[in-house]
Parts: C-alpha cells; sequence; structure tokens
C-alpha cells in the first residue's frame, strides 16, 4: 500500500485543484461526505448522537463542517465547535463553515481558553466526537487552543474519530508533536499517510480507512512509491519460484556463521529459520568448542568446525570460512558471535571480503559498530543489516531514543550512506533500501519480544538470498512472513509466552498461506 507524506499530498492536491481543474471547495465537500459516510457505517448504534464536531480555522476544520452538515441532514444532533473567531476562517473552510450556518446547525466560536471551557462544558454527554482540529500540514509542536482541545478530547469517554489524521501527529513521520489525539477510527483521504503506518502514529489512529475524494486515478498513480506499507499481497509477488523439478541444490545453499560457548542456541535458530524458508541445504560454521552441542541441536543442518579461543571464533579461521564459502550462495553472520577482539576483527575481514549476499545481524553488528566505514570496503557482494534500535544506536553513536524518533529517517540515511539494506527491527520494521526507498513492514505483534526471534529472521533472509532473491527483496519478505506467521500464532498463543521454536514451526505454514495468493500458476519474482 503506498504511503505519501505531507509535502507529496500537498502536491497531489496543488494538481488536482491547477491542472485539473477540480475546486477545491468541491475535494473538500467530497471529503467531508465521504468521511460523514464511514462515520455513520462504523458507528451505527450511536444515532442520533449527541455527535460533538471540534474544528480549527484551517482546511481540517474545513471538513469537519462538511462532515457535521452532513451528519446534521442524516438525523444526527451535532454541535460543532469552532477554536478561532469566525471572522478567522477564510478560504473553502470559510465557505463550508457559511453553509453549515445557513443549513441551521449549532456552531460555537472559541477564539480564547475561557471561551472554549465554556462551549465545551456541555459537552461531556457526546456518544461521538469528531477531531477536525488539526490537519496532516502540521509541522511543529501544538500549542494553545488545540493543545487544550486535544486533551478535552483524550479525558473523554466518547469514541472520536479522526478527519485525515489524528490531531498533534506529524503525517510525515508519525511523531507526536507534543500531544495527540486517540482516535478510534481514522478517516483518510486519497491516499494513507507515513504518519498513519509507523509508531506512534499508527497507534494514535486506530481503524484506518481510506477515502475517495475525486482525485484523478492518474494523479495517484504518478505519486512517488518511495514509502509501502507492505502488506499480505506485496509479500505474495516477492515469494521466490519453487520448481516442480528442482531439488535440495536448486533452492540454495545457506551458510551461517555463528555461536559460541552458551551462545548455541543463537546458531541453531538461524540455521532452522533458514530451513524453514525454504533453503535447500544450510551449512552452520561455529567454533570447534560448540560444534559437538550444534550437531545434536540440528538434525537437518551440516555443522562444520572452525578454529577458535575461549569458545568463540578466532581469526584464524578466516581462511576456513572463505573455503566454506566456496559453493554457496548465502552467508548469515553474526547471531551467538560474542565480542572478543578476535571475532570484531574476522568479522571485519569477513564484511569485506565475502564473495556472497550476506545478512549481517547481532555481535555481527557489533564487531562493526566502531568502524562501520568497512561496509564500504565490500568487493561488491550485497548486505543487508538487521539492527535492532540499541544495535542501531551503537552504528550511528546516537541514543535509542534518537533513532525510535525518526526510525524512517534513521534506516534511510544509514542504508545511503554505506549502500546496503537495512532492517530496522521493531513494531512496524523498517526497509530502508539504498536508493532511498523505504518499506514498513505490515504484520508482527508483540510476541516476538522475545529471545531467538530475531535469529529466526536472520536465517530467513539468508535463505532467501539464498534463492536468489535481490537483498531488498529478501529482507522484505523475511520481515512480513516472520511477523506473519507470529499473527496466526498469536489467534492461538496469545501475545505472551510464544517462542522462536514456535515461530519456527509456524512458518512453512504462513509460506504456503502467502503462496496461494500467487493464484494457480507461477508468479516472477518483482524487485521492489
Amino acid at each position: 500500500m503506498k504511503l505519501v507524506s505531507a509535502r507529496e499530498m500537498r502536491e497531489i492536491d496543488r494538481r488536482t485543484i491547477e491542472e485539473i481543474g477540480i475546486p477545491g471547495v468541491v475535494l473538500m465537500e467530497n471529503a467531508g461526505r465521504a468521511a460523514a459516510d464511514r462515520l455513520c457505517r462504523c458507528f451505527p448504534s450511536l444515532h442520533p448522537g449527541p455527535v460533538l464536531v471540534l474544528a480549527g480555522k484551517g482546511n481540517n476544520g474545513g471538513d469537519g463542517y462538511v462532515i457535521a452538515r452532513y451528519l446534521l441532514n442524516r438525523g444526527w444532533r451535532v454541535r460543532t465547535v469552532v477554536t478561532a473567531a469566525a471572522e478567522a476562517i477564510g478560504g473553502d473552510a470559510g465557505i463550508h463553515l457559511q453553509a453549515l450556518r445557513r443549513s441551521g446547525a449549532e456552531v460555537t466560536f472559541a477564539a480564547d481558553s475561557k471561551a472554549l471551557t465554556r462551549a465545551l462544558s456541555g459537552d461531556r454527554d457526546a456518544a461521538l466526537i469528531v477531531d477536525a482540529l488539526l490537519g496532516t500540514g502540521l509541522a511543529s509542536e501544538v500549542r494553545g487552543l488545540c493543545a487544550e482541545a486535544i486533551d478535552w478530547i483524550n479525558d473523554a469517554s466518547a469514541p472520536v474519530m479522526a478527519v485525515d489524521i489524528p490531531s498533534g501527529i506529524d503525517a510525515s513521520t508519525g511523531e507526536i508533536l507534543g500531544r495527540a489525539v486517540r482516535a478510534d477510527l481514522t478517516v483518510t483521504f486519497a491516499l494513507p499517510k507515513i504518519g498513519h503506518a509507523v509508531h506512534p502514529g499508527v497507534a494514535m489512529s486506530g481503524l484506518l480507512e481510506t477515502v475517495d475524494i475525486g482525485i484523478p486515478a492518474s494523479l495517484l498513480r504518478q505519486a512517488g512509491a518511495d514509502h509501502v506499507l507492505v502488506d499480505a499481497d506485496a509479500a505474495a509477488e516477492l515469494l521466490p519460484i519453487r520448481s516442480s523439478t528442482g531439488h535440495k541444490g536448486t533452492f540454495g545453499h545457506l551458510l551461517v556463521v555463528a555461536g559460541s560457548i552458551g551462545k548455541t542456541g543463537a546458531a541453531a535458530m538461524t540455521a532452522e529459520g533458514g530451513l524453514r524458508a525454504g533453503s535447500g541445504l544450510v551449512t552452520v560454521g561455529c567454533p570447534a568448542a560448540v560444534q559437538d552441542v550444534l550437531a545434536v541441536k540440528l538434525t537437518e543442518a551440516m555443522t562444520a568446525p572452525l578454529p577458535g579461543m575461549e569458545g568463540a571464533l578466532s581469526l584464524q579461521g578466516l581462511g576456513d570460512i572463505e573455503s566454506l564459502l566456496e559453493g554457496k550462495d548465502a552467508l548469515a553472520l553474526g547471531p551467538g558471535l560474542g565480542q572478543t577482539e578476535e571475532v570484531r576483527n574476522l568479522v571485519r575481514r569477513l564484511v569485506g571480503s565475502c564473495p556472497v549476499p550476506l545478512v549481517l545481524d547481532a555481535d555481527g553488528l557489533n564487531s562493526i559498530a566502531e568502524r562501520p566505514d568497512v561496509l564500504l570496503e565490500r568487493v561488491g557482494a550485497a548486505a543487508v543489516l538487521t539492527p535492532h534500535p540499541g544495535e542501531m544506536a551503537r552504528l550511528t553513536g546516537r541514543t535509542v531514543a534518537e533513532i525510535e524518533s525518526d526510525r524512517i529517517g534513521t534506516a534511510r540515511n544509514f542504508a545511503r550512506q554505506y549502500q546496503v539494506v537495512l532492517l530496522l527491527k521493531g513494531a512496524r520494521t523498517v526497509v530502508a533500501l539504498p536508493d532511498g526507498r523505504v518499506r514498513i513492514n505490515g504484520s508482527g505483534n508483540p510476541g516476538l519480544a522475545s529471545g531467538g526471534m530475531g535469529d529466526v529472521l536472520t536465517g530467513m533472509i539468508g535463505a532467501f538470498l539464498a534463492q536468489g532473491l535481490p537483498p531488498g527483496d529478501a529482507a522484505i519478505l523475511g520481515a512480513y512472513l516472520h511477523g506473519r506467521a507470529a499473527d496466526r500464532l498469536l489467534e492461538r498463543l496469545g501475545d505472551a509466552g510464544m517462542i522462536a521454536s514456535d515461530l519456527l514451526a509456524e512458518i512453512p505454514a504462513t509460506r504456503r498461506e502467502l503462496a496461494m495468493m500467487q493464484g494457480p500458476g507461477p508468479c516472477p519474482n518483482r524487485s521492489t
């Protein structure tokens, strides 16, 4: 599902008005009517209200005036409170305000704090609230009357419908600008916005409905696809073809270099993730000290002992790993390696010299944190990095709070700078491509917050690389399939107590679910 920023939406609106010739006042009428339709459809039991429409002085308020008029015509009891003086409302919003007033609606203007308090004092019994205070153009922290109105809405017990985006949410980043409305339903216009799809904006939006307001489809198709929310349809398109005449050598051989004393589980989960995601063969290169343990843990994967030091890999094993890479199709590097100086040096050398597509995670990421420029020394093989926010903070020298406040920008900047695919884990995982495009994963739930889940994901991405997917597609498909498997488990297990081995067992059925969406014939891979 394509997502747009506030700037992109403004440009679409401008072209519709100036190039196509559809007046803004008509678009506002269409928007308000469609939003009123959704309100009636989603809250039929609340009819006839009363409904309180809280409107600002801009175009979002104008949408609110149209909503109020249509609700009034459909028999709802409606009251509109405007956080400005009547003379401050102009343009298209002013036209619709006059139409609302001439329709006999009750409209109260509150141009200061005392007036707003008086205006809202009798509305505690509202059955439904419409938030039409601030729209997608908000770019600074909410203050003044709108801040007071947002606090009042959030303190009220009535359900809330937000118009276009919950007031206080940055439409381009999902950031809360000081404070924001918690909506039960958000009706947005033409295309969903980035802020609807990432946290914290997604959590504040409730159920998201996108409605047609008359913008030509040709303009919507021309809108950039820099940001996409990945759903099941998009993920299904990326599934690699499984030839009916294939064999284990056809579907890729993944090498996993992972594990150390006390961390064999990470290596095992990565290997099993690779197998469950369809890799024909998986070999695990691990310290000789733990090879026996891994050989017992892994029935279907092969293991290869490597030179070690104090239970972890040593730099002496570089030549052995390079030999193991011969005939392999991808490398998954990092889970459970530990953080000795020998490991760090080994990882840096491997990152620079690896001749096959690479997915780097966990201790592999920590090993290059002080020297991320090693990524620029790669010999040309594609690389996917899969940090969680803590690892991302170490890679960038920023705080976790800074990372979380701008997940998309952080991932995009790093991917561009180092020409890698950067998968930033977390709620609504972000996959940033080297050319600046961003994909936001639409699957997953809190059940994934359990040890070993990230190792499974690393193995899955490695498997898709081994099966020949481009690195961006491998990361996008891996993230979606991983999250979707957890969503299927959520229905049976709930969001607590789900463990990585549960997820591993669910992956094949989840993959089959996606494959069924491709239809009866083979679906060619499409680069995302």
